[in-house]
């Protein structure tokens, strides 16, 4: 275990590991790097289907200090990672990791910053209440969560919702023979 670790802490990762296990979050796979140790998490995150990340296989680790839950765990991604919040050595910076202290030069509010009553998977929680409150129904599977084809229109003007390169509109019809013409390297 790690030094010093107290048995708060230990207790508190020991039950958020469990919850994960067994509360898989879609897109994501949590395991232990070393089963000896508790205090380095394995993080993976896998890229949705039909996005730019499909396929993708982002590996990250998380330590937990020994006084955790009090202070923040940090997060590291082992795999080439573009972010504006993931530095070039993978380290990521987000003010909910920051320390639960008040720095006014940070240009971050206390609130931003990580407390004792988070853990990894509070923010996934209070999203579903907030779903809930506002009437929208979260996509669970693949299938809900991919969007696929072209939207389905209810008017016959809304079928004019495709460009050309000049930004002129075309029609269904127009399109057809627009996508005809171009590449056939029968250019005059």
């Amino acid at each position: 275990m790690a030094q010093n670790a107290t048995g708060g802490a230990v207790k508190a990762l020991q039950l958020e590991l469990k919850k994960i296990q067994e509360e898989p979050v879609e897109g994501f796979r949590v395991n232990l790097t070393n089963e000896e140790n508790l205090f380095v998490w394995e993080v993976a995150i896998f890229g949705p289907p039909s996005t730019l990340y499909e396929g993708g296989y982002f590996k990250a680790h998380m330590k937990f200090p020994s006084d955790y839950p009090y202070s923040p765990p940090s997060v590291q991604f082992k795999s080439r990672m573009w972010h504006p919040n993931v530095y070039e050595n993978g380290d990521v910076c987000i003010s909910i990791l920051h320390p639960p202290v008040d720095d006014p030069q940070s240009g971050e509010l206390p609130s931003e910053r990580w407390n004792p009553t988070q853990n990894v998977r509070k923010q996934v929680q209070a999203t579903i209440a907030d779903a809930e409150r506002d009437g929208v129904i979260v996509p669970t599977t693949l299938q809900e969560y991919c969007v696929s084809g072209r939207p389905k229109t209810t008017e016959s003007h809304t079928d004019l919702d495709y460009y050309d390169e000049d930004d002129v509109y075309l029609d269904d019809e127009e399109e057809d023979h627009a996508d005809d013409d171009e590449g056939s390297g029968n250019e005059s």
